[in-house]
């Protein structure tokens, strides 16, 4: 079969009109022409070079469905998240479904799991489950190493779990927030290769000097193209885009396209721009995909044109999988797997007995993984430490979802709820329930609807209004289609922001509240959790006086 129309060639730095000749889903030839006899470029197809396939809340065949109608041809996909409820059952239950689907998704061996000692996880995987993942050859790299102290401070198990990455051939991803001087350059001399963490344009530099690669991460909570995209113009060899957390909704308005398109917005060539967004990831990760080279599997993308990068069709092996921004995969639906242990809640479990001094208050930041400290003096009714919804004080709440367990209690500031509660089986990392809630009654009735159907997000609204999106795979993701889902979780998020909320993605942000790796303060369904001293903290600070909203 012949494609003809502008030929991007990212290897030689030029484009040109041209005509491909596609035979048994490889490339057979590449030929120039005197003019180009189609519309558009014909440009190697899209990856996207970090992403957690379950934070999509779809099926791996339903994400596929959604992401090649953007071009999307491969992803270079974290597993982390199901291995933490199933451990190697649930890398393996993403491999088989994967299979389902044309696109190139290449899966890493979860490196931390649980990502601390200091939450609940479903499974653990230590170095000798990484030695047998790592016997794997279609697991091509050591996922992101979050526990950055433990590498800087050369803890044994995380070292041993280094060495056998490197003795397999396979390639080492990082995870380190804000990490600098001494100790980022004790980080990566323990081998550690990319970091898609940098919020801040030093950062990111430093990084790079070190020979580390960037990946510029765009996704529906942590949003930092508009901090890093000048790294584009200065070392696009050394940078790729990712999302990492793309929920549905997103998903289907647009994935790495629209980074090509604001990088080309920006003054950044668009020639680099595709490599960012397709060579660099292929080439540093060893992809199955193909560059649009003679010999590769006929992977490509014909855009409109190199500004909006528009995609008129997808290929992946000679297949035109989406075409004028419909797929052309069948939807698709699988088989629940799980694991949810606990028994409802009652009120009286959410209660925090008033002590001296003020709150710890964990603050939440809007496109960011990052929260802050805060501390405020308690609202204190008969004893007990309560949420005040008018000073945006509202309870959070982790609750262990293996076992029966007392839950964890603190106060947020930043999600915003005036009234209600939102409660969400997607909690990074360990995944049990995370809720926050502008009352007690409410954050058990939002919590009780996660459990009742063995994982999902829910809202309650004053009134006994319940509303609940069940995620019967491992309380991750659903069994339904893309597009159902996506407005499922839409009409959640509208009920969120009726509640109060500002957040631009308020599941998304109260996921990542319980992110132990990330700074400055989380929840643990253990505690509240200090992540830059990394160790346990109290909700109260026995202090004769605090200044209110002063940095913990």
């Amino acid at each position: 079969m012949l494609h003809r129309g502008q030929i991007v060639d990212l290897r030689q730095g030029r484009i040109y009109p041209g005509e491909l000749a596609v035979v048994a889903g490889r490339i057979e030839s590449i030929r120039e022409t005197a003019e180009a006899s189609e519309p558009g470029f014909l440009s190697p197809g899209l990856v996207d070079a970090h992403v957690h396939l379950e934070s999509s809340m779809l099926a791996p065949a339903e994400f596929a469905r959604i992401a090649v109608i953007h071009g999307t041809v491969g992803t270079v996909s974290d597993p982390h998240e199901i291995a933490n409820v199933l451990g190697i059952e649930g890398v393996r239950v993403m491999q088989r479904l994967a299979a389902r689907t044309p696109l190139k998704i290449h899966y890493g061996i979860p490196s931390c799991v649980p990502a601390t000692c200091f939450e609940t996880a479903g499974a653990a995987l230590g170095p000798s489950q990484i030695e047998e993942l790592c016997r794997d050859p279609d697991l091509l790299y050591l996922s992101e190493m979050m526990n950055f102290p433990g590498v800087c401070q050369r803890d044994p198990e995380v070292m041993a779990k280094l060495e056998i990455a490197r003795r397999w051939g396979k390639r080492i991803d990082g995870h380190a927030p804000g990490l600098r001087g001494a100790l980022l350059r004790a980080y990566v001399s323990a081998g550690i290769e990319t970091d898609h963490e940098c919020c801040d344009l030093e950062e990111a530099r430093e990084k790079l000097q070190l020979g580390m690669k960037i990946l510029i991460r765009e996704g529906s909570a942590a949003r930092n193209f508009a901090a890093l995209w000048p790294l584009l113009l200065e070392r696009p060899d050394q940078c790729m885009f990712c999302s990492d957390d793309k929920h549905p909704d997103d998903l289907l308005r647009g994935h790495i396209n629209q980074l090509c398109a604001r990088a080309v917005a920006l003054g950044v060539p668009p020639l680099d721009a595709l490599r960012v967004a397709s060579l660099n990831p292929i080439q540093h990760y060893g992809l199955r995909c193909g560059q649009l080279r003679v010999g590769d599997p006929a992977d490509f993308v014909r855009f409109a044109d190199l500004q909006s990068f528009a995609v008129l069709e997808t290929w992946i092996e000679g297949s035109c999988v989406a075409a004028r921004g419909n797929s052309n995969l069948p939807r698709s639906t699988c088989e629940p797997v799980n694991q949810f242990a606990c028994g409802l809640k009652s009120t009286s479990d959410f209660s925090v007995a008033a002590e001296p001094g003020s709150l710890r208050v964990i603050r939440a930041v809007d496109g960011q993984l990052v929260t802050g400290r805060e501390r405020y003096p308690p609202r204190i009714v008969k004893g007990k430490a309560v949420a005040d919804p008018t000073r945006d004080l509202l309870k959070i709440s982790v609750v262990n979802r293996y076992r029966n367990a007392p839950p964890a209690t603190g106060f947020v500031r930043g999600i915003g709820l005036k009234a209600g509660a939102i409660a969400s089986s997607v909690a990074h990392d360990c995944h049990n329930i995370v809720a926050v809630g502008a009352s007690d009654e409410e954050l058990t009735r939002a919590v009780n609807l996660v459990i009742a159907h063995q994982g999902g997000i829910a809202v309650a609204s004053p009134g006994g209004r319940d509303d609940v999106l069940p995620l019967p795979l491992a309380g991750l993701m659903s069994d339904g289609y893309a597009e159902e889902v996506a407005a499922s979780y839409e009409q959640l998020t509208n009920l969120a922001r009726q509640l109060g909320s500002p957040l631009q993605a308020p599941f998304m942000t109260l996921s990542f509240l319980a992110l132990l790796v990330i700074p400055a303060l989380k929840l643990s369904d253990l505690g509240l959790f200090d992540g830059q001293q990394f160790q346990f903290v109290s909700n109260f600070i026995a202090e004769e006086a605090t200044a209110e909203g002063l940095p913990g």
